[in-house]
């Protein structure tokens, strides 16, 4: 998993700037500035989010791995299977989306 945005996702959880469940980031999809997916997103969701945050020019993140592991790596006890950033750096974006590009070449 990629460390930067594990590293991201725990400064964003501090400061609160972070929405989760796909019914909140769907509500605040003008407000994401990138959204991160597990793969345990069902396929109609998966495919309305990405629709709209196309619309939006949101960028998207499929995390290589389940809603139980993405609750893991915010330290939380319970599943999630969508994240929103609602503020996030340019700088920020381009790395995570750099690491996570990487990361899919390389399975």
């Amino acid at each position: 998993m990629s460390k930067i945005l594990e590293k991201i996702l725990k400064d964003a959880l501090k400061e609160d700037k972070i929405m989760m469940g796909t019914k909140q980031v769907l509500n605040s999809m003008k407000n994401s500035k990138l959204i991160v997916l597990s793969q345990s997103v069902q396929k109609e969701m998966f495919a309305k989010i990405e629709l709209d945050a196309k619309k939006e020019k949101i960028p998207l993140v499929n995390f290589q791995g389940t809603s139980v592991a993405l609750g893991r790596l915010c330290g939380l006890q319970f599943r999630i299977s969508t994240i929103s950033f609602t503020s996030l750096s340019d700088a920020n974006i381009k790395s995570i989306l750099k690491d996570t590009e990487a990361e899919e070449k390389n399975e």
